[in-house]
């Protein structure tokens, strides 16, 4: 994938420390301090163009959220959708979200074991064809990285639009053992829920009928035994 961005955006980042961060590498184990606060920290990887992270950010004010992408175009473009999204309130600036330039791929380099609570992963790259398996962000070699960097609340939030990408998902954290819930291969068949915050590909996806493919995986102890406690209160 490759993004034009305008003439001068890498500076016009510069310019946004309040919720740009241009090198995450120096903030791991630090995220606490970032945000002045122990609220549970969440983070969207692959975030695109910032409607999800943006609006969660909106949404959720006792929970932090960073949102991460390798594109300063994205970056910036998500720096606007915050901006945008805020600027009504009467915070007008946004302090519990930001946005982190980095691959994926060296995401340990960024956080630090036990201080994430949530990973969300909206429509990443489905990456269709069997020699490219490794490069899926839920392949067990990122769900390995994932699973040392979520804490005891620990939680994976897992949407796409690719039958393929779910179904070897689903497989890849059967095969891990993890515990999966929520599972839903239609997410929206019965309408759009008000309270759910939708990417950019899911608000397009879903006008266009097209199914969405959901499910959590419940990774960190407090999790499981809340899901377990669930399970046994429905019997």
């Amino acid at each position: 994938m490759r993004l034009r961005g305008r003439k001068g955006i890498r500076e016009e980042l510069e310019q946004q420390q309040d919720i740009v961060v241009l090198d995450p590498r120096g903030y791991k184990g630090k995220w606490a301090q970032v945000f002045g606060n122990d609220r549970p920290l969440y983070i969207e990887l692959g975030m695109g163009k910032g409607q999800f992270v943006s609006g969660m950010s909106f949404k959720h004010p006792a929970c932090n959220f960073v949102g991460m992408d390798m594109y300063d175009e994205l970056i910036r473009r998500a720096s606007e959708k915050v901006r945008s999204i805020w600027s009504g309130t009467p915070e007008g600036e946004p302090s519990n979200v930001r946005l982190a330039l980095g691959n994926i791929e060296s995401i340990e380099e960024f956080f630090a074991p036990g201080e994430v609570s949530r990973i969300y992963l909206n429509f990443s790259d489905p990456w269709p064809k069997k020699k490219h398996a490794r490069r899926r962000l839920t392949h067990p070699r990122f769900l390995d990285k994932y699973c040392s960097l979520l804490n005891q609340q620990g939680e994976i939030h897992f949407k796409t639009d690719s039958r393929e990408l779910f179904e070897f998902s689903l497989n890849a954290f059967a095969a891990k053992g993890l515990q999966m819930s929520n599972i839903s291969l239609n997410l929206h068949k019965d309408g759009i829920n008000e309270q759910h915050v939708m990417t950019e590909y899911e608000s397009k996806f879903s006008k266009q009928g097209m199914p969405i493919y959901r499910c959590e995986v419940k990774i960190g102890e407090t999790a499981l035994e809340a899901y377990h406690r669930t399970k046994m209160e429905e019997f």
